[in-house]
């Protein structure tokens, strides 16, 4: 019964008006080109942000606990309706502000052997665990745009704005994990000029 509980507390926030993800293959040309270079690049978006704020950056810990993800996040796991999974969720703050929310779905399957480090990252940074473990593999891109007042993004950060995202799914040791990342209107890079 205190597991049940626990993982009440741990969602209660989202219980609709949830994002409509869709392949990146099928909405690409209809994402602007100031957004476009964010959402759709495949290096580690920790390192970018550290370097769009000269260094200033950190983590923020919102929430890491165990419970069960939601259907389309289960099934872009292919997880069992059962199976628990840790539910950790972050700001990433450039200069103090929040630019980025993270939510990461990490299988109970997947934190063993030298996964076991997604336990305890803390206030780290997962893209700076991820981007270090040799043959880390990363699924196209699903996009959104999440309208104002959707439950994934709490109130205060979405400032009535509408809101892009991604979400990829990563294969780490031959384990999966499920990553999303919402761009919050704090956020300064846009437009991007040129490369990273």
């Amino acid at each position: 019964m205190k597991q049940r509980v626990f993982y009440d507390q741990c969602t209660w926030e989202y219980q609709s008006g949830l994002a409509r993800w869709r392949d990146y293959r099928q909405v690409a040309a209809r994402i602007p080109a100031r957004v476009k270079p964010w959402l759709l690049d495949e290096t580690s978006l920790t390192e970018h942000l550290v370097r769009a704020g000269a260094g200033d950056f950190r983590v923020q810990l919102q929430r890491n606990c165990w419970g069960l993800p939601f259907a389309d996040e289960r099934m872009a796991l292919d997880m069992d309706s059962r199976e628990r999974a840790l539910l950790r969720e972050t700001l990433l703050l450039v200069r103090g502000q929040p630019w980025v929310y993270a939510r990461s779905v990490i299988p109970a399957s997947t934190i063993i052997g030298a996964n076991k480090p997604l336990r305890s990252l803390g206030n780290r940074s997962l893209g700076s665990w991820l981007f270090k473990v040799p043959n880390m593999q990363r699924d196209p891109f699903a996009i959104a745009l999440l309208p104002a007042g959707n439950s994934l993004v709490t109130a205060e950060l979405q400032q009535q704005a509408s809101l892009w995202g991604r979400r990829s799914r990563f294969v780490v040791n031959r384990r999966a994990l499920l990553v999303c990342e919402i761009f919050l209107p704090a956020f300064q890079p846009w437009p991007m000029i040129g490369r990273f």
